[in-house]
């Protein structure tokens, strides 16, 4: 059959079926194949195809005249990886943005252009390592983040903005950001020599706290692992994997199908986490962050009694079902308080006040705690305490909830805690009633499969 017979409707649906190099390769052909082959409605299909793009641009989101030049334009800036790579990359970053556009849009404009071949190199020869291909496509993409001086000196603006959020107990308060290319170099040299790690160079810091203390993250350039400092990181450099470690592959190989490292892995769960509302952006007082307690079950329980709801959301020292992990706290080398967990507690009373006996009545206030803790199913601690951190709070219907955090540590994984609040239906000064128990239930303190 003489294929330049065709219309140029049936030469569109027979080239869309192509691949893009294919179809630019039938431009050889003879000239009617050319100018099929160039038709931008083809091309527009292969960049929202390969590149979700609606419109052409380039990688720095620049307009183009042609989504054709577009096209050319990526697989031109992007010709050093394997293209499925190239475009995985852009489509974490373009649902992390989407989601931030939405719900945080303060955090999206910290993000940094993306960062030019010439300044990775000058990352790699300065610090003498050699990036993953998925961090260098990454960082192709966005150059980390821009934060205040304000931040970055460690003071609490009105809001936190870490892309990777963070969590706050007591006096700790730890809000993780990306570090742009530059502040990697500086951040590196400094904590690889002040924790003696010397001629082990393979580490970069890539991402850090920004609050009061210190929590560092440092990718393993050789292997593309990436890990978080203990409570013994400046002692003896201790680290622990963010990532299994089963899934990392193909780090250094340009031709290899599907390479990921730890930190594109990392990124993609943190942000099916964001568009899953396991985690939120949360406000504690008058400060807005990515708050990383648990929002959901299983990794958060909810129970009703009397009107009182109580929200237990865990942090442990590696999450999965409702715990948390607080690793700048925990050491693989302690034998009693090897994993150390922080877990937030958000009670609040229904619309309908707190209900007892047929009798509502408009407050309640709490008395007491009683908690189980367990390590491996065994009892290790059973208590029972006036208060929560010192406090009774007081709950009225329609109020914002109480939210109070508080830390376990533990020497095994997984543990849990169980147990109840009591109250006292009016006020502690004033009771209206007799006092019932709100029951908690029970929440996981369990190692993590990802450290965030």
């Amino acid at each position: 059959m003489d294929l330049e017979r065709l219309g140029g409707l049936s030469m569109h649906i027979i080239l869309s079926k192509l691949t893009p190099q294919d179809a630019a390769s039938v431009a050889c052909v003879s000239k009617r194949f050319r100018n099929w082959s160039s038709d931008d409605l083809l091309w527009s299909k292969f960049c929202a195809g390969d590149l979700d793009l609606s419109s052409p641009i380039d990688p720095l989101g620049n307009p183009l005249p042609s989504f054709k030049a577009s096209y050319q334009t990526w697989r031109e800036d992007f010709n050093r990886y394997p293209w499925p790579l190239v475009t995985r990359v852009k489509s974490c970053w373009d649902r992390l943005k989407e989601w931030l556009a939405i719900n945080f849009p303060e955090v999206l404009s910290t993000l940094r252009k993306g960062a030019s071949e010439e300044e990775i190199l000058e990352l790699e020869k300065s610090l003498k390592v050699k990036l993953p291909l998925p961090t260098r496509v990454l960082y192709r993409f966005y150059d980390g983040q821009e934060l205040s001086s304000e931040e970055s000196s460690g003071s609490v603006p009105g809001n936190l903005l870490g892309l990777m959020g963070g969590y706050s107990f007591y006096d700790h308060l730890v809000n993780v950001s990306l570090l742009p290319l530059h502040q990697m170099i500086i951040e590196t040299k400094e904590t690889i020599g002040h924790i003696g790690l010397g001629n082990r160079s393979k580490y970069v810091v890539v991402a850090a706290s920004c609050g009061y203390n210190e929590k560092v993250f440092f990718l393993n350039c050789s292997t593309g692992q990436l890990n978080v400092g203990t409570r013994n990181l400046t002692t003896d450099g201790e680290m622990i994997p963010c990532v299994p470690s089963a899934l990392i592959s193909s780090v250094h190989n340009v031709k290899g199908t599907q390479p990921q490292d730890a930190m594109l892995l990392w990124l993609e769960e943190h942000v099916r986490r964001l568009q899953h509302g396991v985690i939120k952006v949360r406000k504690e007082g008058k400060v807005r962050s990515i708050n990383l307690f648990p929002e959901v079950p299983p990794l958060c329980s909810l129970a009703v009694t009397n009107g009182v709801k109580t929200r237990l959301i865990v942090k442990s020292c590696q999450v999965r079902a409702s715990s948390v992990f607080v690793p700048e706290f925990s050491t693989i080398q302690d034998e009693y308080e090897k994993f150390f967990f922080a877990y937030s507690i958000r009670m609040s009373l229904s619309p309908e006040g707190c209900i007892m006996n047929g009798m509502t009545f408009n407050s309640c206030q709490l008395y007491c705690r009683h908690w189980i803790v367990r390590c491996n199913d065994n009892v290790v601690d059973d208590v029972n305490g006036e208060a929560v951190i010192g406090k009774y709070p007081l709950l009225r219907p329609g109020e914002e909830e109480y939210v109070y955090q508080s830390c376990s540590s533990q020497p095994h994984s997984p543990g849990s805690i169980e147990g109840s609040f009591t109250f006292v239906p009016g006020r502690l000064a004033d009771p209206k009633g007799s006092p019932f128990e709100a029951v908690v239930s029970r929440f996981t303190l369990v190692m993590p499969d990802y450290i965030f």
